[in-house]
């Protein structure tokens, strides 16, 4: 496989899938915590934080990217606190990518969630609350478990978008390759020399089977967890 794709192309593929595990992995705590905010709460700004979440769905990409070098840049706000304060610097690194990909597949997480979470009965919910349980172990015992199909898709969905990503990660991170280089940016710089349509194609095939392969365990994983749901 190494030889068939190159080094430049393998490195994209592993990177690819370190940027979109990581993307997943820290932003479904907060995927889940807004997704019952608007899934259960009334409170003010509901409808703009509503907004915000799925702003990144409707602006380009690009401008999306451009938004994040102007604060997590090594001159913006939170970028230059971060490095000065713990010695972290996101834009042009792998880290940066993350954030970047975190931030564009943030909408289809928060949405699969919030769906399987509108669907819980807030009938067991009001029952757990009267046999004395908080508001937190509510959500953790029952809330949280019922929808756990929902949770699952979410973050499967969420982590296939962030490794198509591209416009947003190539705007807030360059194309460094072996740094930055993911697998839709190695495709595009492919595809920019002389002979590269079939190394560029290789890759298309292994991002197509990524994608497809995410797409099919959500649907596998969301399926088991929704039997054992049912029949705990």
């Amino acid at each position: 496989m190494a030889d068939w794709l190159g080094p430049e192309g393998w490195q994209a593929v592993v990177l690819s899938l370190k940027v979109a595990f990581w993307a997943t992995a820290l932003s479904l705590p907060f995927g889940i915590l807004v997704a019952h905010a608007l899934a259960r709460w009334r409170f003010p700004g509901r409808g703009v934080l509503n907004g915000l979440v799925h702003l990144p769905l409707i602006l380009p990409p690009v401008v999306t990217g451009y938004l994040l070098l102007l604060v997590f840049g090594r001159q913006g706000a939170v970028g230059a606190w971060l490095h000065e304060v713990f010695g972290i610097t996101l834009a042009f690194r792998w880290t940066g990518a993350a954030l970047a990909a975190a931030i564009m597949g943030f909408p289809l997480m928060v949405r699969a969630i919030r769906l399987a979470i509108e669907a819980v009965d807030p009938g067991l919910e009001s029952a757990a609350a009267t046999l004395g349980a908080g508001p937190v172990r509510v959500f953790a015992t029952v809330t949280l478990p019922l929808a756990a199909p929902g949770v699952v898709a979410g973050a499967i969905l969420s982590f296939a978008k962030a490794i198509g990503e591209f416009g947003a990660t190539i705007t807030f991170v360059s194309n460094i390759p072996g740094q930055t280089q993911t697998l839709p940016s190695a495709i595009h710089a492919l595809l920019q020399v002389p002979g590269g349509e079939a190394a560029a194609g290789r890759l298309v095939v292994i991002a197509i089977l990524i994608a497809m392969a995410a797409l099919m365990l959500s649907e596998l994983v969301a399926r088991r967890v929704a039997r054992k749901v049912a029949g705990a």
